[in-house]
């Protein structure tokens, strides 16, 4: 049977005792059927994998006994997926899935000529990446910024590699060609539904971002964020 997992985000190293929220409490002992003496696994999202025990399984206030912990480092390579918000909730929320899934260290939404929707809801988002990294069996939560404006994003980046992906027929690498795997941080720049407009695409270049590929076809924003974080974590 596979031991279910929980996000603990206040969990204090040397913690032995804990009381879990209400969601999670209502979750472990009214829908799983848990009780006293079973088996859970929880993260804070920064690195700590625990194994505890239900000592007392209330649907409001689960109370569980610290049994071990490990601290998982954080990968040497740190990887950002800068993208624009989406008109469509769903398909933004579907692309921090599946970036969290994958392994991405940090999202940044960001806000073009182009975006048509700026509205943005920590809360909710900030939702999807917990539910996502616990799906996914991780220990690290990536980091969900405030949206950024292109211009100050880009001017102020400093990754050591930078790229950005446009749908323009200028002369573009292929991503996949150019991932350096050393240590160090990238990011890639993906656009909104109409694209990076020619501006800020002489920004980026400007401010050594290089213009990639990320295959043959024309993709979704969201479908281009997931293909860039796979290339990006794999290569």
């Amino acid at each position: 049977m596979v031991i279910p997992s929980f996000y603990l985000p206040d969990y204090e190293p040397g913690q032995t005792l804990v009381s879990l929220d209400e969601d999670a409490s209502r979750h472990i002992v009214q829908v799983l059927r848990m009780g006293a003496g079973n088996i859970l696994h929880l993260t804070d999202g920064c690195g700590a994998q625990l194994k505890s025990e239900i000592i007392s399984p209330n649907k409001k206030h689960c109370q569980v006994k610290i049994l071990d912990s490990v601290f998982i480092p954080p990968a040497a390579r740190k990887i950002a997926i800068a993208i624009s918000l989406l008109k469509n909730n769903d398909r933004f929320e579907w692309f921090l899935e599946k970036a969290t899934e994958i392994g991405i260290t940090e999202i940044i939404p960001v806000i073009c000529e182009r975006t048509e929707k700026r509205q943005f809801r920590q809360e909710r988002l900030s939702a999807v990446l917990q539910s996502a990294m616990i799906q996914s069996q991780q220990v690290w939560l990536p980091r969900l910024q405030n949206p950024n404006l292109f211009n100050e994003l880009v001017l102020s980046s400093e990754h050591t590699q930078k790229f950005i992906a446009h749908c323009q027929q200028d002369s573009k690498a292929a991503l996949v060609n150019l991932v350096n795997g050393a240590p160090g941080s990238q990011m890639i720049l993906i656009g909104p539904e109409g694209d990076f407009s020619e501006d800020e695409i002489k920004l980026a270049v400007a401010s050594q971002f290089i213009p990639v590929s990320l295959g043959e076809t024309r993709l979704r924003s969201e479908t281009a964020g997931v293909v860039a974080a796979c290339i990006l974590k794999m290569h």
